[in-house]
């Protein structure tokens, strides 16, 4: 259970909150125990739902939510189910965690939302779904299988004849990611201890449904444009996510779809560059108010 207590990451000082959130689905009641932290006012006019990257827990979004730009919006920040420790889904399908962060969006009253890595998989399939109509910004985000390493498709290969035993290796190689983030000593330890807390059973699960959803569509780019919803695509020159030659001409025609390159390499969006993200923030919520609308009227 997360605990109830005011935490400092820093410069800012986060507010933890636990939420049970539960739908139907097929039949089925689906749940998901959240994890999540919050920062800014609670009154605020704009509330911004955070999705980390696989494996990182709420907090990895620190780095983003001191930036002075965003002190007046309300910013909740969550750890995925199954991911950092957080227990884990009934179904990892992408799908049903898209729908029950919808869920979660549609009780805080979220304006736009936010995700990095797998966590923008998971804000696409909210926005793709028409589960979400807000503004997403979506870092590091990829669209394909092709679109990953060929070590991350490698080891799901792998663990169907050794089970979790590819993942453990990756959790103990995972510091040499951790590293290469742009972060100050302590912050380095915090976000490589929420990466130890991942358990290789619960990471083949989590892995197997991400990949599986990466080549479900035949035409991801496109479903995002169809979604009709203000979308920015953020990638670095080198780094985290990717994207095909023809899915960057896709989303680069579409009229609602903004494609960032940012400058350089970087592995950890949110946590190397928080004051470029919180700038594509403050430009997504200027678009909210009309698919907010949109939101109530479905």
């Amino acid at each position: 259970m997360i605990q109830r207590r005011l935490t400092s990451y820093g410069d800012i000082r986060v507010r933890p909150v636990q939420l049970l959130r539960r739908f139907a689905i097929g039949g089925a009641q689906m749940s998901a125990e959240w994890e999540t932290v919050e920062s800014g006012p609670a009154d605020a006019d704009r509330t911004v739902l955070l999705i980390p990257g696989g494996l990182n827990a709420a907090r990895s979004y620190a780095e983003l939510m001191a930036q002075p730009a965003l002190s007046g919006v309300r910013l909740v920040a969550v750890t995925l189910p199954g991911h950092a420790g957080a227990p884990p889904p009934e179904d990892f399908s992408i799908e049903t965690c898209a729908r029950l962060a919808a869920d979660l969006a549609a009780s805080l009253g979220c304006d736009a939302v936010v995700g990095f890595s797998l966590g923008a998989t998971v804000a696409l399939e909210m926005a793709a779904s028409g589960a979400f109509c807000g503004p997403v910004v979506l870092l590091g985000l990829s669209l394909s299988p092709r679109d990953e390493p060929a070590f991350l498709r490698a080891l799901n290969r792998l663990s169907v004849v050794l089970g979790s035993l590819p993942w453990a290796v990756m959790l103990k190689l995972i510091g040499l990611a951790a590293k290469q983030a742009r972060v100050s000593a302590d912050r380095r330890v915090q976000l490589l201890a929420d990466f130890r807390r991942n358990d290789p059973r619960v990471m083949r699960q989590v892995f197997r449904g991400y990949l599986e959803y990466l080549g479900r569509y035949d035409a991801p780019a496109a479903r995002l444009c169809d979604a009709g919803v203000p979308a920015w695509v953020v990638h670095a020159e080198k780094g985290d996510g990717a994207l095909t030659g023809q899915e960057r001409r896709t989303l680069e025609a579409c009229p609602r779809t903004t494609v960032v390159t940012i400058p350089g390499t970087s592995f950890f969006i949110p946590n190397d560059e928080p004051e470029c993200v919180a700038g594509l923030l403050i430009e997504a919520l200027g678009h909210a108010a009309e698919h907010k609308d949109r939101q109530k009227s479905q």
